[in-house]
């Protein structure tokens, strides 16, 4: 490498020396590392070009070392930079696009972190360092190099496994997480980050564009999947156990003849609960279900879809919403208005596939929402399990001892977990149906405790229904104990 000429030592470690060096010739800057043993993976990598990728210009492989010219990338790592929540937000997208693209390419980076993610003077980003990457091998069961970042490397990185791309999500995860601070409680990111940093590979996002599709509606916007905390209720009656689904992105229409739109999307007085009218034929896996989109807007103008940025894209089913006397669909979004402002939904029947395909969506009137600094819904305290026999057999309830500090309207979010700290269901019922019911609490259904030898715990969340007065119960996350219930061991 008699070709250039050292400027300036960047980094020295046990296992790396990198510089920054000018090629003589030319005069051109480059960034030179040498780095400890055969690294193949960069030889891989200088045929892998991409414009979020540094440039590799040279790849020497030696008996005991590998020596890498690279492209000199000026500018700062995300660690390091200022910048605003939609900025992060482009280089969030950016970072998925990459991965999936090496990810593709069967590559690991394995070393995700805001210190290895470089914002370029031209406004993107660049991933860089791949001195820990690797190639997943089909005949291992766990790395034989443990390499990474504490705090950003999953369980699998330790030993544990092997890595694979969903080793990458998890610390995209955690940089997020990082990056975004505070704002990383939204509820708009809360799930999504959660999901990218189960410790469980099989309960993560699976690859980085599932990743990329929970983030990014269309060309514009943010949008955030809420998978089981949905809220969900139909007011003073009861709903049944309800389940989420992602939507399908990719889905084709085939020429399937369209369901109709749902009728007179709007909100309900002052409740935070969105209203439409029942299509026949929406289904989501055999179940009653549509698709929907939750807008804020500073003044009370109507949000242009594919223009102005949604908040919210999801799913959801379950028959449990629909109130029979009006033939209507109700779903309680209180949850989702966080700043004060105007908020409007707009809702498509969602089409199986096989018979129809989905609906157009029809966009709602305003809600004005002021409680932004509203004191939130007490903390349901004293959790505990209720077993009762009827002639349906045993009935599992869950129970707390401060229901008279809600309203009528209010509704509650049981959340049960198996002894592993797996999510395995859960149900919301409104107070009123809490009372109606007579067992001062919301039935789990018995399918669910099918482990001879399970344990069992549930948390219990309060949702508003007056949500420009008071917000809903708070759930820090992670879950501390005091907000569990006993356990209930079979």
């Amino acid at each position: 490498m008699g070709g250039y000429e050292e400027i300036v030592l960047l980094k020295r470690s046990e296992k790396s020396t990198v510089h920054l060096v000018r090629e003589r010739d030319s005069g051109k800057i480059f960034v030179r590392k040498v780095l400890e043993g055969k690294k193949d993976i960069y030889l891989k990598l200088q045929n892998c070009e991409h414009p979020y990728l540094p440039k590799l210009y040279e790849v020497s492989i030696a008996d005991d070392s590998t020596t890498v010219i690279e492209e000199y990338i000026e500018g700062e790592s995300l660690g390091e930079a200022e910048l605003a929540e939609k900025q992060l937000l482009g280089a969030a997208r950016e970072l998925c696009s990459v991965l999936d693209f090496l990810h593709k390419k069967d590559i690991v980076h394995r070393d995700v972190k805001p210190s290895n993610i470089i914002l370029a003077e031209d406004g993107h980003i660049r991933l860089i360092d791949f001195d820990a990457a690797r190639q997943p091998k089909d005949d291992l069961e766990q790395d034989t190099r443990l390499l990474g970042t504490r705090g950003y490397a999953p369980p699998e990185q330790y030993g544990f496994a092997q890595t694979d791309a969903r080793t990458d999500i998890y610390a995209f995860g955690i940089t997020l997480k990082q990056l975004l601070g505070d704002k990383a409680q939204k509820i708009c990111y809360r799930h999504i980050i959660q999901k990218c940093t189960n410790w469980n590979p099989e309960k993560r996002y699976q690859s980085a564009a599932g990743v990329k599709r929970a983030f990014f509606y269309g060309r514009y916007g943010v949008w955030c999947g809420c998978f089981f905390l949905m809220l969900f209720f139909l007011l003073g009656g009861g709903i049944g156990l309800h389940q989420f689904r992602e939507k399908n992105m990719l889905s084709d229409n085939s020429g399937l003849p369209m369901l109709d739109a749902p009728a007179a999307p709007h909100w309900n007085d002052e409740t935070g609960i969105a209203v439409w009218g029942n299509v026949p034929g929406a289904s989501i896996s055999g179940e009653v279900g549509y698709h929907y989109r939750i807008y804020r807007q500073d003044t009370e103008t109507p949000p242009e879809p594919g223009k102005d940025m949604c908040i919210i894209e999801d799913s959801m089913y379950g028959v449990g919403m629909i109130d029979e006397a009006t033939d209507t669909y109700r779903m309680n979004m209180s949850d989702y208005l966080q700043e004060n402002g105007f908020y409007y939904f707009e809702v498509c029947a969602a089409g199986d596939g096989i018979q129809y395909t989905d609906s157009e969506y029809v966009m709602s009137d305003a809600f004005k929402y002021t409680g932004e600094s509203a004191p939130a819904l007490p903390v349901p305290t004293g959790l505990q399990w209720r077993l009762t026999t009827t002639e349906e057999g045993r009935g599992y309830y869950a129970t707390w001892n401060n229901l008279d500090d809600y309203a009528d309207t209010d509704s509650f979010n049981v959340c049960v977990y198996d002894k592993n700290g797996n999510y395995v269901t859960n149900n919301i019922w409104t107070k009123k149906l809490v009372m109606e019911r007579g067992y001062s609490g919301i039935r789990i259904r018995p399918e669910f405790f099918t482990e001879e030898d399970g344990a069992f715990r549930f948390t219990v969340q309060a949702y508003t229904s007056r949500p420009n007065e008071y917000k809903s119960s708070p759930m820090p996350d992670p879950v501390p104990e005091e907000y569990f219930s006993p356990w209930y061991i079979r």
